[in-house]
């Protein structure tokens, strides 16, 4: 898709960013050259799992975000910060530095009480989700993101279990030149966070062997303070490395990351009362027990691709392993992870057909496996010595749970898509896969049964889907997809009910979805995106807390849920201000939810707001640029009889900087001011749901202000 944007003196930096930011359509902004209009080269995403497409020739709503083109000044702190504004997509923060935010899309993965879960997470097509479909995100690198492309539906059909949703991060492309560095430092709302990148990359062309290219950088990050609220203190260092070269028409390239976090404190959730009070507050027993979390994650991958539009094969292999000290205040939990996994995928189009035809095929294989040691957790103990807690003032005490805990998935998709005349575009998926859990069990007393179980669960799911291109700029897309989310190991081993094994009678969730859209450019200027959905989803998973055991989660089915749903957004340039506003609503129930004698049908599904309205604007002169940012919630329930609510909340915060001319030769200063929260509101961004204590309500931030300076400098080109 080739866009032409007028480069009017008046509207310039605006249209430009536009064109070349908007969602779904965003990519780097490509030199500017000297004539009166810039060409802006084809935009394409990789969340087809395909060669590089047109997200206007795809079935389905997709959203690709470029940090910084339209909202200049990110802190690249947090998902929520950089996914702002794709509709249909909440990230709920919840100022706790041991928790992950909470990502949902379309209300998938609402049910997680840390991490991601519902949701298929990636990072340049590596999967950061583990085979049972949980995805620990403390350790992703966000400051050497270059983009974000975002499938706002059941993708099962492609990328197969807990694919409510699908994120992919796309590392940023490293600069045209020997040397590149680029420095942050922010400070704010309790803690201090500085970024350094180094990167450089060298091309040349061989008489015979065609283009030979190479490029490598490496990121660095330093975050640590006491944190917004009362004990939250985080201290982590974050370094992810890649390298690639291309040799012929093939790439290769490997990364590296490694994430430590020696302490994280888990500040939790509170009551009502306490959330009118003071939104610092933690929850005292959380301090009591001490909780928090130290963490060690190092992972390995090499990606290997080769081909162009008619056909093209792409490999890729990964290893990571995790280490976990986690004290909670119902046990501490210990776990040592290793996880390994590739994928294949082979794709060839062809013209010798009646119409045109594209055939893709791929395979996906993971294995997961953890060694889990839970503790007492005898931080509050004193007196006498017991038998839980023989050594007072050693805050493990005797071991209460051991055993490894392996899953293993595999799945194998194959899509066949046709050009018919007329710019139509349709496509049909189909993905069988297979995932096997396992626990052996080596604490076995007289007091603690065999909790060793097997157990496989497996799905077939198909998607159809269908295009029409109506204009070079604008697309009608329809589609029927299927998704397929089986319980994640930890949600089979805690039985609430303390029996033994894995959890014979939790399902895994079952969805189709009916969705049509639109989504286009209307005259160079202007951006939008529609997208309607319908989906049913078989045996929810919905969490609660197990009583008399704090923090504690348990899971069990709903019978049948609906989800009717509407995504809208907007992005225009008008002269020297960018706008932008998403809209979603969300219609989600229980249709048949019984729990003893209670019977939940029409009630609301918790976790989830009903409305959702987003907004920014941004007005540049010069080189200094303001921008403005609002999120305007409706209510949302925390529990399923909908009884306990979080009050629904608009939140705006303001930053404005400067953006411009290099100094001193080629280095460049970019310093940044705002304010989070400017009319401080108290509010619950998230909540804990079906929780005991009354601890439903986990806080957003109270008014803060913040600074923060970057400075970039590079090498001449040769």
């Amino acid at each position: 898709m080739n866009l032409l944007c007028l480069r009017r003196p008046s509207a310039r930096a605006s249209i430009l960013l536009l064109c070349a930011g908007a969602a779904a359509h965003a990519q780097a902004t490509p030199p500017v050259d000297s004539g009166p209009r810039t060409v802006l080269r084809p935009v394409t995403v990789h969340v087809s799992r395909d060669a590089a497409r047109s997200p206007l020739e795809l079935p389905f709503a997709t959203t690709r975000v470029v940090p910084d083109t339209l909202r200049p000044g990110q802190r690249r702190v947090s998902m929520g910060d950089l996914l702002m504004g794709v509709p249909g997509v909440v990230v709920q923060e919840r100022a706790n530095p041991s928790q992950d935010p909470r990502l949902t899309i379309r209300g998938f993965g609402a049910r997680s009480a840390f991490g991601v879960r519902g949701v298929r997470v990636l990072r340049d097509g590596i999967p950061l989700s583990l085979p049972d479909g949980q995805t620990p995100v403390d350790w992703l690198e966000l400051e050497s993101v270059g983009s974000m492309e975002v499938v706002r539906g059941t993708a099962a059909a492609l990328y197969g279990n807990a694919a409510g949703g699908v994120v992919d991060f796309r590392s940023r492309t490293p600069i045209a030149s020997p040397l590149a560095t680029d420095v942050r430092w922010w400070n704010g709302g309790g803690l201090t966070r500085t970024a350094a990148t180094v990167s450089g990359a060298q091309d040349a062309t061989g008489a015979t062997a065609g283009l030979h290219d190479a490029a490598a950088s490496l990121t660095a990050t330093r975050t640590a303070g006491d944190g917004p609220r009362q004990w939250s203190r985080l201290d982590a260092t974050n370094a992810f490395g890649r390298a690639s070269a291309h040799i012929g028409r093939t790439r290769l390239e490997v990364q590296a990351t490694r994430y430590d976090a020696p302490r994280a404190e888990n500040t939790g959730a509170l009551t009502a009362a306490e959330l009118a009070r003071d939104v610092r507050l933690p929850d005292s027993l959380n301090i009591t027990k001490h909780s928090r979390k130290a963490v060690q994650h190092d992972q390995l991958a090499l990606l290997v691709s080769r081909g162009d539009d008619r056909a093209s094969f792409e490999a890729t292999a990964f290893a990571a392993g995790r280490t976990l000290d986690n004290p909670l205040p119902f046990a501490i939990v210990a776990v040592d992870r290793t996880v390994s996994g590739g994928s294949l995928r082979a794709s060839v189009r062809t013209k010798r057909t009646p119409w045109p035809l594209r055939l893709t095929a791929g395979l996906d294989v993971q294995h997961q496996d953890d060694a889990r040691l839970n503790f007492e957790n005898c931080a509050d103990v004193v007196g006498a010595a017991t038998t839980k807690c023989p050594k007072i003032g050693i805050e493990r005490g005797a071991v209460r749970l051991d055993q490894r805990e392996q899953v293993r998935g595999a799945g194998a998709f194959a899509r066949a898509e046709v050009e018919a005349p007329g710019r139509v575009f349709v496509s049909a998926a189909a993905r069988r896969d297979r995932v096997a859990f396992e626990v052996t069990d080596h604490f076995i007393t007289s007091t603690n049964l065999d909790d060793s179980g097997v157990r496989t669960l497996s799905a077939t799911t198909p998607m159809l889907g269908v295009v029409w291109r109506a204009r070079p700029t604008w697309s009608v897309f329809s589609n029927w997809t299927s998704a397929f989310e089986t319980p994640t190991i930890t949600e089979l081993t805690n039985q609430d009910n303390g029996a033994a094994g894995l959890n014979g009678i939790l399902l895994p969730q079952r969805t189709r979805t009916l969705e049509t859209g639109a989504q286009g450019f209307i005259g160079g200027h202007l951006r939008l995106d529609v997208a309607a959905f319908r989906a049913v989803v078989q045996d929810e998973l919905v969490p609660f807390d197990v009583p008399n055991a704090p923090g504690r989660r348990a899971f069990r089915n709903a019978g049948q849920t609906s989800r009717t749903g509407l995504e809208a957004s907007a992005m225009a340039a008008v002269r020297m201000v960018d706008l932008g506003v998403s809209y979603t609503h969300s219609h989600f129930r229980f249709d048949r939810y019984a729990v003893g004698t209670a019977n939940y049908a029409g009630k609301p599904i918790p976790g989830i707001p009903v409305q959702l309205l987003q907004f920014w604007s941004t007005a540049r002169a010069h080189d200094w640029y303001g921008t403005i940012e609002s999120t305007m919630s409706s209510r949302m329930t925390a529990d399923d009889a909908g009884l306990v609510t979080a009050a629904g909340y608009s939140v705006w915060s303001v930053r404005t900087g400067y953006t411009g001319a290099a100094w001193l030769g080629r280095l460049g200063l970019e310093p940044t001011v705002g304010m989070d929260n400017v009319f401080d509101r108290t509010f619950a961004t998230s909540v804990v749901i079906n929780a005991t204590r009354n601890k439903y309500f986990e806080p957003g931030l109270r008014r803060r202000a913040f600074v923060s300076v970057r400075v970039t400098g590079r090498t001449a080109a040769r």
